[in-house]
């Protein structure tokens, strides 16, 4: 019910980029992330509180996917079930669960 959809998951030299739309119960609509070497290389909101969404994306920037994971899933946002944080643990852990196929190298 509050899991966001990945829209898109491709490659562009070695950064594996995802698009994904969030639940709709978060201010953000879209999150867009480059992993490299299971890292985030870059990401941003679309939409939400702009200094919270870019300070989140500056202080992930260069973090393990896991580590943003382990840091960010659960967060809620008032009486919201889940938060522009969480949605972004919640991406990163479906990207890691496809990561089982051609996306593996660029996640672990």
């Amino acid at each position: 019910m509050y899991e966001p959809t990945i829209l898109q998951d491709y490659t562009v030299e070695g950064t594996r980029v995802l698009v994904a739309e969030t639940c709709g119960e978060v201010c953000s609509r879209q999150i867009v992330i480059g992993i490299t070497a299971g890292r985030i290389e870059d990401m941003h909101f679309t939409g939400g509180c702009s200094g919270n969404t870019q300070g989140l994306a500056a202080l992930v920037r260069g973090m393990k996917i896991e580590d943003v994971i382990s840091r960010l899933e659960g967060i809620r946002c008032g009486c919201k079930l889940t938060s522009c944080p969480d949605q972004l643990a919640r991406v990163l852990k479906q990207a890691l669960d496809s990561g089982k196929g051609p996306h593996k190298s660029l996640i672990a």
